[in-house]
């Protein structure tokens, strides 16, 4: 692959080489001032508009750049802070004065990504979501990243520190699969996961140029996935952003934290960034962050079944599963394990006496009538048995005894876990740095080298909890794009690290200590002893469960430390339990994901070929995922798996009636080689009711394919108790047979059990599950909107929509039990498979947003509401997002002279969470965050005193994962 991909380069590079024509260069030069003030700016972004390369001013508000362009053009002057200028150059192209006026400007914002083409954000046809270099400058939050919660319609869920999961629209979840994210056009999902790790390997804040959001479908320009949402980020230019720039942050969290003591909290970010002769231009990023994570401490019980809390805790429940607790997971009817124990001694006294005793139960029962042994009732029969069979037969007297005295209870026990904070690296750490090579080959065509790679420490919510330690993402492109078109090709390179599952490992802490061969039975010999000791229920499981637990490593001792140490660096492939001979198991709870994924794509826009009478584009794509888990994740121990994905769009636009409509037409097919391809059409129609005043309307449609862990996982979960396949049906039929040797239901495996549990097995309970013959195939959704965005007062700007999605095939998951036994003696093996809801799922909801400016005063306020209809039988809802939530904000730049402040204040209401790890409500809640900050001229910087959640209540945005607290901290910016 990497072959290939250097080949495209290599052409890409002679393509670029194709554009390339001679010019005369001018120079032009100048000073860009206050309006008001007269005094010089500095850092200002000065370029010719409708070209490539440009300037900032210097320390004196000096600029200067080479340009090939042909009197007259324009230049184009932005600042932070600034509105935007367009200055007219006729001849001289020196001593220019451009002077610029402090303020905002509603409304004013140029976007991209709703129509794939420059528009004013008051004409978009659908609704989006923009963040600018200088709203950024001013969030209260402490990174760009958290302040996307601001935004109107956009919610969060966070499974970590670093580690949040963007939505929009309903339907959230821990790793977000259903919401796209690009950054400066790389699609920015781990190739393994299929969906974006936040923004842990991503852009850093001082490099942030603008980001824009999509909310609802977006398929038809950027093909699968983006069913909730899409987000870009961009990158700042080096010719229109030079110079050095850093910050540093440092502050503290876990503040009243009874999970910890106040903890550091430390971030560094640098930028540098230099153009030569508007013609080569390069930069670097870097940016790192320390510090202790949140706490995932919901120790609620968990019933697995229904992935639901329920009541107790282990001093009640003998079956404890707490959430956030591992190793618990592990559980044995009682009942169950007593016959087996009796079935296992019946065969091993028959085989050990040669025969003589086919059946110890019988001769017992013989012996002892109707009568429950007593201690010298058992010692006398002991004596008469030969010598070899003694100890066997000892130590089956008390499953005897409790199964004859109805003394063990047809109930569940689980083994003793280990707590979240024990099994998994708090430690968070991310370092992320980029660097590109810009080079103009024309004054409108430019050549891209560009490398962004990062690695961290965090915390993952899936199916479980995933340690993600020292894994790393590297993300590479070359791109030749011109005013018309593009040409670009890209690698993303993911790569595990020492990243493991927590549940595994408790688990295998636990086997290593005590296998649950013997645990299980000690457990349940020394219940029935207490029992016929006369002690309670209680009591005996007290009892038991201490003795059970005897030799089990505690954490913080030695042999915890060097168990968990070999387990979690153990590959899970790795993993080989010998039942016989315990001593020579090996346990593995490690990931080894190397996984790959190639993308290149090309687009032309022919608005100026044809004069821009109308607006056309075409484009189309080609994406290659390379899975390399060495078998810890996907099923390619023994095979390789790539998955080729390709697709091609085209979309038409034409304004009428003098402008004041606009109809936009899109289509896009794509086709993975897994599935069968498909056909996403996009209308849009623009409406002007008045000057700065439109109505959209847009029709939408979307789709996302199974993930490439739907298609091809092969992974054990829960501590081992479940292997999670994928929904092919070289996985579900060729691998595990799941079609000759079809699975039964959770339901009925369950009351199965229960016959199981009286003694009497009743195979008839069990129901066959029958899976599509198909495997599973893509979801989908149609996305009906109507919205308004206007400037009401030149100072207030209205934006409000409504909106009713259709979705069809929801992939959901579904637990079935497969007998690799007998039905006499049965063995079953639980599979979590993938596969699609019948019957359709609408939602429907709506949205308001008022911006108002005075002077330097800003006030926002936004309010979403989202509501899921009726649902399909059987389907579980998974919407997962509170019906209403709102946001509010008051800032000013500049309340007096270079000191301003930003305070923002969010609430949402209570909503139920459903997810394959837990499923639980989450309270409602409300946080604020604030900031206050001085510039400092003289030295072209600023401090900025802030905290998120200043209020320190602590919250969650998805059940099972952890609350969060306040992070207090200051900023010292240089060169913001």
């Amino acid at each position: 692959m990497s072959k290939l991909f250097t080949q495209f380069y290599v052409f890409m590079l002679l393509c670029a080489t194709g554009f390339a024509v001679q010019a005369q260069n001018i120079t032009l030069s100048g000073t860009v001032k206050d309006k008001q003030t007269k005094e010089p700016l500095v850092g200002v972004t000065v370029v010719v508009k409708g070209q490539s390369g440009g300037t900032s001013t210097n320390s004196s508000g000096v600029f200067t750049f080479t340009t090939a362009a042909k009197a007259p053009f324009t230049l184009s002057a932005s600042y932070v802070g600034y509105g935007a200028i367009e200055q007219q150059i006729t001849s001289s192209t020196s001593g220019i004065v451009i002077e610029m006026e402090a303020g905002t400007i509603l409304g004013g914002d140029v976007v991209i990504s709703a129509s794939r083409t420059p528009e004013r954000i008051l004409e978009s046809p659908v609704s989006i979501e923009r963040m600018s270099a200088a709203f950024i400058k001013e969030i209260a939050a402490p990174s760009f990243y958290d302040a996307l919660n601001n935004m109107k319609g956009v919610e969060s869920s966070m499974q970590s520190l670093t580690f949040k999961s963007i939505n929009s629209r309903g339907f959230n979840s821990n790793g977000n699969t259903r919401f796209n994210q690009y950054i400066d056009g790389m699609d920015n999902q781990a190739p393994g996961l299929n969906f974006s790790v936040g923004n842990i390997v991503g852009i850093t804040e001082l490099d942030v140029d603008n980001v824009e959001l999509l909310p609802g479908a977006s398929s038809a320009l950027y093909g699968a996935g983006g069913i909730n949402g899409t987000l870009l980020m961009t990158s700042k230019d080096p010719f229109k952003y030079q110079g050095a720039s850093f910050q540093y942050k440092t502050g503290v969290n876990h503040v009243n934290d009874d999970n910890s003591s106040v903890q550091p909290f430390n971030q560094l970010d640098v930028r540098l960034a230099k153009s030569w002769n508007n013609k080569f231009g390069v930069k670097a990023a870097f940016s790192f962050l320390q510090a202790k994570d949140w706490f995932g401490n919901n120790y609620s019980n968990f019933d697995r079944v229904s992935r639901t809390a329920k009541a107790g805790d282990r001093n009640s429940d003998t079956n404890y599963d707490g959430i956030n607790s591992y190793g618990d997971e592990v559980s044995q009817n009682m009942r169950n394990v007593a016959l087996s124990v009796q079935n296992a001694t019946i065969s091993g006294i028959s085989a050990g006496s040669g025969g003589a005793i086919p059946n110890i139960k019988t001769l017992m029962d013989g012996a002892f009538g109707a009568a429950v042994p007593n201690a010298a009732q058992q010692a006398g029969f002991l004596a008469n048995l030969p010598a070899a069979l003694r100890p066997a037969v000892q130590n089956y007297f008390p499953f005897y005894v409790g199964l004859k005295a109805n003394l063990i209870p047809d109930q569940n026990v689980s083994r003793t876990g280990y707590n979240e904070v024990n099994l998994v690296d708090y430690d968070t750490k991310s370092l992320k740095a980029s660097g590109a090579v810009y080079y103009n080959i024309t004054n409108t065509v430019q050549a891209v080298a560009q490398a962004n790679w990062g690695t961290g420490t965090s915390v993952y919510t899936g199916s479980d909890r995933y340690s993600l330690r020292n894994f790393s993402i590297g993300q590479y492109k070359l791109e030749v794009k011109g005013q018309d078109f593009y040409l670009k090709g890209y690698t993303t390179q993911e790569r595990s690290g020492d990243s493991y599952i927590s549940s595994i490992l408790g688990s295998y802490i636990n086997e290593v200590s005590k296998p649950s061969t013997t645990w299980f039975p000690q457990y349940i010999g020394n219940y029935v002893g207490a029992r016929a000791a006369g002690q309670g229920d209680v009591a005996a499981h007290t009892f038991a469960r201490g003795v059970a637990n005897q030799g089990r490593f505690e954490p913080g001792s030695p042999q915890f430390a060097t168990a968990m140490n070999t387990i979690m660096n153990t590959t899970i492939s790795a993993t080989s339990i010998n039942a016989t001979d315990p001593t020579k198991s090996v346990y593995g709870a490690k990931f080894d994901d190397k996984s790959n994924l190639y993308h290149y794509e090309g687009m032309y826009n022919f608005n100026n070929a044809f004069n821009n009478v109308v607006e056309f584009q075409v484009g189309a794509s080609y994406r290659l995922y390379d899975l390399n888990s060495a078998g810890t994740i996907f099923n390619d121990l023994n095979q390789s798996i790539d998955i080729n994905e390709y697709g091609a769009f085209a979309q038409i636009g034409k304004k009428l009636f003098n402008d004041k409509v606009k109809f936009t037409f899109a289509g896009r097919y794509d086709k993975s080689m897994n599935f069968e391809g498909r056909f996403t059409p996009r209308i849009t129609g623009v409406f002007t009711v008045a000057k700065n005043n439109n109505i959209r309307a847009s029709y939408q449609t979307g789709y996302r394919n199974p993930t490439t862990q739907n298609q091809y996982i092969d992974l054990s979960v829960g501590g081992g108790s479940q292997r999670l396949i994928g929904g092919l049906p070289e996985i579900m039929f060729g691998k595990y047979k799941l079609d000759v040797n079809k699975a039964y239901t959770d339901v009925s495996y369950r009351a199965f059990l229960g016959s199981v549990a009286t003694g009497v097995p009743n195979p008839a309970l069990l129901q066959q599950y029958t899976f599509d013959a198909k495997g599973v195939r893509p979801e989908s959704v149609q996305s009906y909107e109507l919205g308004y965005k206007g400037l009401i007062l030149p100072n207030l700007l209205v934006d409000a929509y409504g909106y009713y999605n259709i979705y069809k095939d929801f992939i959901t998951a579904v637990d079935v039990y497969q007998n690799v036994g007998t039905l006499a003696s049965p063995t079953f093996v639980k599979f979590g498979v993938p596969v699609n809801a019948t019957g359709e799922v609408n939602s429907y909801g709506a949205a308001l947003g008022l911006d108002y400016l005075m002077n330097k005063w800003s006030l926002s306020g936004n309010v979403s509401y989202n509501q899921i209809g009726d649902l399909p039988v059987n389907y579980i809802n998974d919407f997962n997002t509170p019906k209403v939530r709102f946001n509010l904000g008051l800032g000013n730049k500049e309340i007096i002279k270079n000191f301003g402040f930003n305070i923002s204040y969010r609430w949402q209401d209570k909503f139920y969470w459903n997810s394959s790890f837990a499923s639980g409500n989450v309270p409602a809640y409300s946080t604020l965050d604030a900031q206050v900050s001085l510039k400092i001229p003289s030295v072209n910087s600023s401090i900025k005193l802030g905290g998120s959640n200043v209020m320190n209540k602590y919250y969650i945005t998805s059940y099972g994962n952890p609350a969060a607290g306040a992070i207090y901290y200051l900023a010292f910016t240089f060169n913001p």
